[in-house]
């Protein structure tokens, strides 16, 4: 019996250690771009960093960023984040 109880340590053990690294992999993955958007609203204008795995995750994340500290509630957000960014650039590879 001693014998089972030991396979099972080290099946759990191997396991926790495999999640562990998808886990790590899959956040390393995820914020591999990042860009500087600035946005422009009713003569107001912001500039926020984000990250994600594309370009177009990061610079919505950046643009949805701006729009909420430029716009007020729910519709100018919406209106906002219709807009295309005054500029992006690329801060990290």
């Amino acid at each position: 019996m001693p014998k089972k109880s030991t396979q099972v340590r080290w099946i759990t053990a191997l396991g926790a250690v495999a999640l562990v690294g998808v886990l790590t992999y899959s956040s390393m993955q995820a914020t591999r771009q990042e860009y500087e958007v600035c946005m422009s609203f009713k003569g107001s204008s912001h500039c926020a960093s984000a990250s994600g795995a594309t370009y177009d995750q990061a610079v919505r994340s950046a643009q949805e960023i701006d729009c909420e500290l430029l716009a007020n509630g729910r519709d100018e957000n919406m209106a906002c984040l219709a807009n295309q960014p005054a500029s992006v650039r690329q801060t990290k590879k």
